[in-house]
């Protein structure tokens, strides 16, 4: 039946996109169907393939066939394993949600040695993985939320903010996802909300930034918002400036650094540069960063290799 060879069509294509090889014998026994309809399907496969650029090989030594992708379509063994070490070092998923994430980058490894190379590269900083007390599984909310910025979408949600559990309704519309330090963060503006009254900066034209798992619940409505082109969000500008996730004025600072590495400061601060070489050692640098409550702390955690400039 037609049905039935999709359906074989679908498996194998399966086995083979995750890197397995596949036995024409063993497949014709697993499909309870003779070697002739395995051949057949897998020249369709071949010919599908081969339309994508990808190769349908067959090794005579192993008695199997394998799908030979281009090399700069795949990770590569050295890339898998950074990016499983930055997800593993960013706490930012519920087990739940990272484990399933981390099989199916490590599966992108092959031959089979890659693979169980890298799983244990990652394996004890996997089984002593610390999830983030939230607890909060939030994947699927991103996309959501991410939908709703493509779309131009009015956004209503409670959320629960770090000083009180009790939620506040908030009506916004979101214009970028960030992330920082373990979370994810919201921007967004807030809709019908007295800014002279709830702000501390009345006159900030930035957009309020919240914690993706605080947001005890949201709806997506079809209510849609304008942005002019000239004044859209990008999260790229934004991320360069805002290193702390606290809102505040745009401000250009200056400062002394007489620490014994610049190259920490430059990354923590993306738009910093170098302005000079100090005569006595350390160097003069400026950056614009948006001053809220994030920079004071930095500051002050840098003790006195940090003199403000005035």
């Amino acid at each position: 039946m037609a049905e039935d060879k999709i359906y074989r069509l679908l498996a194998m294509q399966q086995q083979l996109l995750s890197g397995n090889t596949l036995n024409k014998k063993e497949a014709a026994a697993r499909f309870q169907v003779g070697e002739k309809s395995i051949q057949r399907d897998l020249e369709t496969l071949r010919a599908y393939y081969a339309g994508q650029g990808n190769d349908l090989l067959y090794d005579r030594e192993a008695n199997c066939y394998r799908l030979e992708q281009p090399a700069e379509a795949r990770l590569t063994k050295s890339e898998v394993l950074a990016v499983c070490k930055i997800l593993l070092e960013s706490r930012a998923f519920t087990e739940k949600e990272l484990d399933p994430i981390l099989n199916k980058l490590v599966a992108c490894c092959t031959p089979v040695q890659n693979l169980r190379a890298v799983q244990e590269l990652i394996g004890n900083e996997r089984f002593h993985y610390v999830p983030p007390h939230h607890g909060q599984a939030f994947v699927d909310k991103l996309w959501t939320l991410g939908e709703a910025i493509r779309d131009h979408k009015v956004v209503e949600m409670d959320y629960v903010g770090t000083h009180n559990g009790t939620p506040k309704h908030r009506r916004v519309q979101p214009v970028g996802i960030l992330f920082s330090e373990y979370y994810f963060y919201l921007a967004a503006f807030i809709e019908g909300i007295d800014k002279k009254e709830h702000f501390a900066n009345p006159e900030d034209r930035s957009p309020t930034i919240y914690r993706v798992d605080r947001i005890a619940a949201f709806t997506v409505t079809h209510d849609r918002f304008d942005i002019p082109y000239k004044d859209r969000f990008q999260e790229g500008e934004m991320r360069k400036r805002i290193q702390f996730m606290y809102g505040g004025k745009l401000r250009h600072i200056k400062f002394k650094y007489t620490g014994p590495n610049i190259e920490a400061v430059l990354d923590r601060l993306p738009t910093a540069r170098v302005l000079e070489e100090l005569p006595g050692g350390g160097q003069l640098v400026e950056a614009e960063v948006f001053d809220g409550n994030g920079l004071d702390m930095w500051l002050r955690s840098q003790g006195d290799w940090v003199k403000m400039m005035i």
